[in-house]
Parts: C-alpha cells; structure tokens; sequence
C-alpha cells in the first residue's frame, strides 16, 4: 500500500507532532505554575498559553513541510521568500510585535498586577491608577477621576514605574477628590468685556 519512503515520512511525522505537543503541554504547566505561585490571573495566563499553542502549531507545520517533501536545494529560495514577506509585514507593524513580545515579558518579570495601583513615569504624560487589565498590546488603567487609559506594553518596558502602597493609595484618592471638588465649585472665568 504505502511505499517505504511515505511510511517512514508519516512515522517521522507523527513523532515530530508527538515531541511538539508533549513540549506544548511542559510549557503550559510550567506557566500555570507560574502564574498560581505569582498569583497572576486565569485571564493574562490564557493570553500567555494562546502565544505557546500558536509557536507550537507553527513549528508542526514547518516540521511537516520539512519532513514531507521541500526539496532542501530550493529551502533558501522558499524561507527567503517567506521571511521578506514577513519581514515587511514585521516592519509595517513592528510596533504590534514589540508590543507583543513587552506582554509575555511583563507576565514572567514585572512585579504588578491587575488592581495594583501604579504610577507611569513619564515626563510628557504622567499616568497612575489602578490596573484594569493587561492585555497582548496594551495596559488598561483607569485613572482616578474615572478616565480609562489604554497604555502600550512597550512603552511600559521603557518607562518607570511605581507600584503605590495601599495607605498612599487612600490620601492620593483624597486629594483628587479635594481637586475635583475645588474645581466644581470655582466660578468660571468671566468673558465678558
């Protein structure tokens, strides 16, 4: 039925799809338990398992092109052809795949997490609140006077930020209270002449 060649094909298919999924399945559980030592959430850790399922089917579908029959003579002529494609889609939007790769660094090495209250030092725009979300692309923070701002991750590697104490948490919220208050009351200038 099948000659030589394809059975062996089909074998060494199979174990490179087995190796693959088996090396899936280490690297979920070495995140979960990552995720629940740190006390990360259900959700930023399924973001992190998304990008492990999706490397994973990539390398088994460049496992099975390899194995099943690209001719090793002309791989120079396809990967080049592949990664000039890519390579301009990357460079189009490298900002995605900055922002990207800033999450999953996030996850494994920044000491916050949702509803920490930070401060974002950056001289032209100053944020603090509470985290909301971390998302792929971006930070959701929600400001004290109930503003919601999406933050990119990448910019997040290259600023400072400061995680509030919970007592400091209490007097910051105080204050904007008291300016938000001062400002309600204040008479609106006068553009009469």
């Amino acid at each position: 039925m099948f000659q030589n060649s394809n059975l062996n094909h089909l074998i060494e298919s199979v174990i490179a799809i087995a190796v693959l999924l088996i090396l899936r399945a280490f690297l979920n559980t070495i995140v979960r338990r990552y995720a629940k030592k740190f006390e990360r959430v259900e959700h930023r850790t399924g973001l992190i398992l998304k990008h492990i399922s999706f490397g994973t089917l990539f390398g088994v579908i460049i496992s099975v092109i390899f194995i099943w029959g690209v001719d090793y003579k002309n791989v120079g002529l396809y990967m080049s052809s592949v990664f000039a494609v890519i390579g301009i889609g990357f460079f189009a939007q490298w900002s995605i795949l900055t922002n990207i790769t800033s999450g999953i660094i996030m996850f494994f090495t920044f000491p916050y997490k949702i509803g920490d209250y930070i401060k974002i030092h950056d001289k032209d725009y100053p944020y603090e609140g509470f985290i909301e979300d971390i998302k792929t692309f971006h930070m959701i923070i929600k400001t004290g006077k109930n503003e919601i701002i999406t933050y990119p991750n990448s910019l997040l590697m290259q600023k400072g930020v400061s995680i509030v104490q919970p007592e400091e948490i209490e007097e910051i919220l105080m204050h904007l209270d008291e300016e938000t208050h001062k400002a309600e009351n204040s008479d609106p200038p006068s553009n009469i002449v």
